[in-house]
């Protein structure tokens, strides 16, 4: 090129439509006999010079080729490139400063091979922003993929979101563009300026691996350093996959952080993660709950989505605070032994004009035809997975949050709608796969992909699927044909049994199956029994609201139902509010109704999920074969006569059997005979119906003394009292004298 470039490509730079601006600014071997030239692109400045950075001294000042700014000269005879910086003068101020387009290039060619193969395991530590020192020079490098695009640029409040002034550096190869911008640091907010194949100018979009947003309704991104925090957790990372097993015990609260609690003397704020740190995990704790569970934090516009509608995927939302704030929440969570999951959202994602839709002008994340690429049920697009960069994008995002938040697991979102290309959609509406049938052959591929990366990456981490289909082996392994999660929740069983819960108990006797099908396939797949923030919205009313009859039998209705829950073979799983029976439905605008606390039979339901899960953890025959037959077994599943159903669970062997038996009428049963398998006291360990849970104190005096007379199936039982609406537990205690 020469030293004076044609007038064609001086326009091309200043009119910000350049695709190569490496090639013209910064220092080249152009001028006369290969000496080095230097050409700047400054508006409004009145004159640029060459500062030799070791000296300090004026090597030379820029000509004026154009009145926009663009400035070039031959440095005389020097013919070997050094650093250099740049005196940029306006008016009477003048300021020395670092040229961009004197760095080399950001990402490696091992970074382009493994991007464009689609196995970069860490692809979030190379696009997005990050604060590095190139040649000892402080500074933030920038990149990001948009293949289709003729020019992008980076901009933000550092340099008047003016996109003539850092146009990017292609990586022909990937379509990845790069840039790195000497003097940035954390704090500042940038976007990416986008020319598109026809190079129409597209709004400006965040960045799609941002670490840090702006707070909604703004939509920037923002520059945040990483990798500072100093963890507390090591113990617990060390030892967390016992406590992940499938024979360990695992209690879940699912919460939505803006709405557990907020502060009222303050205009209903939210709470911070910091407050919440102080307020959710002792709370969490003190019920006994072993893990929490968040709805999507990643960033998202619009509150009423849940943050089921993310834009920044690698961003915790600013609602609550910085990143390093959410990191000290999960650090807190751990030192308390409190294991965290959150939501992953990989199905779909919304069309804003700041996110991924149409990314570089081109459909570049979603699927370009609709009956693909279109989510009828959400108005949102679907992910392209054949893609390799988009499934690679995903991947590297789970990896994430395993890597940089330690978090525990992922609870991934609407699997099925990932699983069918027809699903929620009619005939016409979609395209079957190359076999001709209606299984999403790339998802498929992405999602066992992804778990099985996860279980090698993540040691102790754990994924599950919310599948509400008989996909079969979802939670089993990919090497015997499964999807390769570590859990699935069980929707029939939640369906099925809140709809026998809604039923007047009169009429229970004619429904009787829907509480004693789910044991058909209780095994089928590794379960979490979920009572989660989709059953309490839209109209469904709360879980109290469910329930048949006047407030007493409300009550104890949902009481009971909870000590079936927890003696039901499946991890546990429940919606905040729920655990102390909130009556009205869940509404994402305002803070759980605290105040019914006050009430007894509200405190009474907390009291009684905070001795469940006391006593869940407490008992290994009630958590450790959750996921074998050989932990359960009937004792009467056909008294539908009393919707009565009773049953034993087992731990491992050596450990001792649990006698449950739940009454689902009002009509209390004096005199009823429950089978046990040995002699010996069995301590009434739950009632659900005690005084102190708000019940009518119908009992066995703490427990009773197993008979030598044969009964369900068993060779000793109790008879024992049977309250109304009411589950009991029976664990035995060893003998005096024995062992």
């Amino acid at each position: 090129m020469a030293v004076v470039p044609s007038r064609a490509v001086i326009d091309a730079i200043i009119g910000a439509g350049h695709r190569d601006p490496f090639a013209v600014l910064g220092m080249h071997a152009d001028g006369p006999d290969g000496t080095l030239v230097v050409r700047s692109f400054q508006p409004g400045a009145d004159a640029v010079a060459v500062i030799d950075a070791g000296s300090g001294k004026t090597v030379t000042v820029l000509d004026r080729i154009d009145d926009a700014g663009f400035f070039a000269r031959v440095l005389g005879r020097r013919k070997k490139t050094f650093h250099y910086r740049l005196r940029v003068s306006r008016g009477d101020r003048s300021e020395v400063v670092e040229d961009p387009y004197r760095f080399p290039p950001l990402l490696s060619e091992l970074d382009l091979h493994l991007f464009a193969e689609g196995t970069h395991l860490h692809l979030y530590k190379k696009l997005g922003a990050h604060p590095l020192q190139i040649d000892a020079v402080d500074g933030v490098g920038f990149a990001v993929w948009a293949p289709n695009a003729q020019r992008v640029a980076v901009v933000g409040d550092f340099n008047g979101w003016d996109g003539r002034l850092h146009p990017m550096r292609l990586r022909h190869d990937c379509g990845i563009w790069e840039l790195f911008i000497p003097g940035l640091a954390s704090g500042h907010i940038y976007k990416y300026e986008i020319k598109g194949p026809h190079g129409q100018l597209l709004p400006l979009r965040s960045d799609p691996f941002g670490a840090h947003a702006e707070l909604r309704p703004d939509t920037a991104s923002v520059i945040e350093a990483t990798g500072g925090f100093a963890w507390g957790d090591q113990q617990w990372m060390a030892g967390r996959g016992a406590r992940n097993a499938r024979n360990a015990p695992i209690s879940i609260y699912e919460v939505h952080l803006g709405s557990w609690r907020r502060v009222p003397g303050e205009g209903e704020r939210f709470l911070s993660y910091r407050e919440l740190a102080a307020q959710l995990i002792p709370y969490v704790e003190e019920m006994g709950f072993t893990h929490l569970q968040l709805m999507p934090i990643n960033e998202h516009p619009f509150d009423g989505s849940w943050g089921y509608q993310p834009v920044g995927l690698f961003a915790p939302s600013s609602r609550f605070g910085s990143p390093e704030d959410f990191q000290y929440f999960v650090d807190c969570c751990h030192r308390a032994g409190i294991g965290l999951l959150i939501d992953w959202v990989p199905g779909h994602f919304p069309a804003d004009s700041h996110g991924l839709a149409q990314f570089d002008g081109t459909h570049l994340y979603e699927h370009a035809d609709p009956r693909q690429g279109f989510h009828p049920d959400w108005n949102t697009l679907i992910y392209n997975y054949g893609r390799r960069e988009v499934s690679n994008f995903l991947r590297s995002n789970a990896h994430f949050w395993f890597d940089r938040y330690h978090v525990d697991g992922l609870r991934v979102d609407a699997v099925a709608s990932m699983l069918y290309l027809d699903y929620s959609r009619e005939e016409g509406q979609w395209i079957a796969n190359p076999e001709g049938g209606n299984e999403n052959l790339e998802a498929i591929e992405f999602l066992r992909r992804a778990n099985e990366e996860i279980y090698r990456e993540h040691p102790g981490a754990f994924t599950v699927a919310e599948e509400s289909t008989a996909w079969p082996g979802v939670s089993r392994p990919t090497s015997s044909g499964g999807l390769g999660f570590g859990y699935k929740w069980n929707m029939g069983w939640m369906n099925d049994t809140l709809q026998y819960m809604a039923r007047d108990p009169v009429h229970r006797c004619h429904h009787h199956n829907e509480m004693t099908f789910g044991l058909v396939y209780a095994f089928d797949e590794n379960f979490v029994l979920p009572l989660s923030h989709d059953e309490v919205v839209h109209g469904k009313r709360s879980l109290l609201g469910r329930m048949p009859g006047d407030d007493w039998q409300q009550f104890a209705n949902l009481r009971a139902y909870f000590g079936f829950m927890w003696t039901h073979p499946g991890k546990k799983l429940l919606f905040m509010g729920g655990e102390f029976a909130q009556g009205q439905e869940w509404n994402h605008d305002a803070s759980l109704d605290w105040h019914l606390l006050d009430v007894h039979w509200h405190a009474g339901v907390q009291r009684l999920v905070r001795d469940l899960n006391r006593v869940y953890r407490g008992t290994p025959a009630l958590y450790q074969r959750d996921c074998e037959p050989q932990g359960f077994a009937w004792l009467d599943y056909a008294d539908a006569g009393n919707s009565i159903f009773a049953y034993l669970r087992f731990g491992a062997e050596g450990s001792a059997p649990v006698a449950a038996v739940s009454n689902f009428t009002p009509v209390p049963r004096r005199g009823y005979r429950l089978g046990v398998p040995a002699a010996g006291f069995y301590r009434e360990i739950i009632n659900t119906d005690a005084a102190v849970y708000g019940g009518s104190d119908t009992g066995n005096s703490g427990g009773l003394h197993a008979e030598a007379v044969p009964w369900q199936g068993q060779p000793h039982s109790l008879l024992i009292t049977l309250p109304p609406l009411a589950t009991l537990i029976f664990a035995s205690q060893p003998q005096a004298g024995a062992g």
